[in-house]
């Protein structure tokens, strides 16, 4: 794992989470709207750091390794700690562990409810067939980049970390994804965002939104109508900073 740490506020901590396949970049824009009031710390994940060969084990793991850098660095308390998708999925991890006092808790789309047997193995099998074609250097996943997957100004960073990925970081990804659960905080002190949209693809994170609404009532949930998954953080990150700002005041 790798921290990229932007803004000198050590009085507010911001943690922002990327998932599956997202390059950290993803945040450039967040980071800018929020420098200026937090220490932004943004970790690249393990299996998708740019220069250098690492491997995804599971969301404890890679929970344990942020908890342990703001610890060490910042002291125990984040003020904001968010979440995009698998990044969600950590973000709940680090909330239900306990070893930080989280002040805010932004989810978005993140899965934490099993996922159904046939969807991981589906899932599993686009993003293995990913990986082989970028390593083959096939033409065709640039091409359909932007319309399946993030915008084209992403294209070189995730072309950087996806050949370092191996088979067995996509594997794990999935399964600790088709695993996560709802954390069980004891503390209650924590105030929760969950963002997700209307599309097919956002089923799980609505059920999740509802899970997590029904067992910390401080969970305030905020449905933006036809958007998919991640697509409110990624495509509109206007919005979802606006949208973040409002629930952090």
């Amino acid at each position: 794992m790798q921290f990229h740490v932007f803004g000198e506020n050590r009085d507010k901590i911001m943690v922002l989470i990327h998932g599956v396949f997202t390059p950290w970049q993803i945040w450039e824009k967040h980071i800018e709207a929020f420098k200026d009031s937090y220490t932004v710390i943004v970790p690249a994940l393990d299996g998708h750091i740019e220069d250098e060969e690492s491997e995804f084990v599971s969301l404890e793991e890679e929970a344990e390794k942020i908890e342990s850098f703001v610890t060490e660095n910042y002291g125990g308390e984040v003020y904001a700690l968010c979440g995009l998708s698998m990044g969600g999925a950590i973000a709940n991890v680090i909330f239900g562990r306990e070893n930080l006092k989280i002040n805010h808790l932004v989810l978005d789309g993140a899965p934490l409810m099993p996922m159904h047997p046939v969807t991981v193995k589906v899932l599993t099998g686009s993003y293995l067939s990913i990986i082989k074609k970028v390593r083959a250097k096939d033409p065709r996943v640039k091409e359909s980049f932007e319309r399946d997957f993030l915008p084209i100004e992403y294209w070189d960073s995730f072309e950087k970390f996806a050949l370092h990925m191996t088979d067995d970081t996509i594997k794990n990804m999935m399964n600790a994804v088709a695993k996560s659960a709802a954390a069980d905080r004891k503390s209650e002190d924590t105030d929760i965002l969950f963002i997700h949209g209307t599309a097919k693809n956002e089923a799980l994170a609505k059920k999740s939104a509802q899970l997590m609404k029904s067992r910390y009532p401080r969970t305030k949930i905020v449905c933006f109508k036809g958007l998919g998954h991640g697509e409110l953080c990624i495509y509109k990150p206007e919005k979802w900073i606006q949208t973040t700002e409002h629930f952090l005041k």
